[in-house]
């Protein structure tokens, strides 16, 4: 019955579409006409924000691993030692501060990985809309190697 019902709301609904799909441009609106603009994007916007978020993690990771820094033979760096020295001659600063070190290597760790996945989705991105724009260029163009108008890409949908 519900399967029955499923065909019934199909074809309503491919009853009340328009059977002809019409392309229409919005007037271009300057800055401060009170209209929204599209959001467009270029290639290179995309590469430049990618590229900042690969120089921010790779600064991440040289300037801010204070757990690493000073690191001795068993691989705890100077602040880790610092909080075991502290703890070990009973002081609560010692745990504080494994504490905030703890805090600290979370926190850059998600940022630097956060700057990775920027870095990477938007190096894929610009690839892959640039392979796309370059197969779409070449279905729509003319024998010649023109690029077909609109007006004429209109005939198809109707």
């Amino acid at each position: 019955m519900a399967w029955d019902e499923w065909e019934q709301l199909k074809a309503q609904a491919a009853d009340s579409r328009p059977t002809q799909m019409r392309l229409n441009q919005a007037p271009a609106q300057g800055p401060g006409s009170g209209g929204k603009a599209d959001l467009v994007v270029q290639q290179d916007d995309l590469g430049a924000v990618g590229h900042d978020a690969f120089v921010l993690h790779s600064e991440l990771v040289k300037k801010v691993d204070i757990a690493g820094a000073g690191m001795n033979g068993d691989h705890a760096g100077s602040t880790h030692q610092a909080a075991a020295e502290l703890s070990k001659s009973n002081f609560v600063m010692g745990d504080e501060l494994m504490t905030t070190l703890t805090i600290w290597e979370g926190q850059v760790k998600a940022v630097r990985q956060a700057c990775a996945h920027i870095s990477n989705h938007l190096d894929f991105s610009k690839k892959l809309h640039a392979n796309d724009d370059a197969e779409i260029a070449a279905a729509i163009m003319r024998r010649d190697g023109s690029a077909v108008p609109a007006s004429e890409l209109d005939k198809y949908f109707k």
